[in-house]
């Protein structure tokens, strides 16, 4: 049986490790609510941090990431709904 392999970035491109996809990918995603399905708040503050990391990573670049991109790609996706 296959051991599964946690999706995380690599730096400084943020894409997947694993599956090579803009990270959060799905199945980092799905972790992470997992994760952190009984305090969402947490979540947000962990998502936060890494927003701050990767803009500083991708808006040095010329990837054409924007800070309003990245908190869409980082933040928005994981709000109560």
């Amino acid at each position: 049986m296959p051991r599964y392999r946690p999706h995380v970035a690599a730096r400084p491109s943020w894409r997947c490790r694993i599956c090579g996809a803009a990270w959060p990918c799905s199945p980092a995603r799905l972790a992470l609510l997992g994760e952190y399905r009984e305090d969402r708040v947490a979540l947000l503050i962990h998502l936060g941090t890494l927003l701050c990391e990767a803009t500083a990573d991708l808006t040095a670049g010329r990837d054409g990431a924007t800070p309003q991109g990245l908190a869409e790609r980082f933040i928005m996706w994981a709000r109560a709904r």
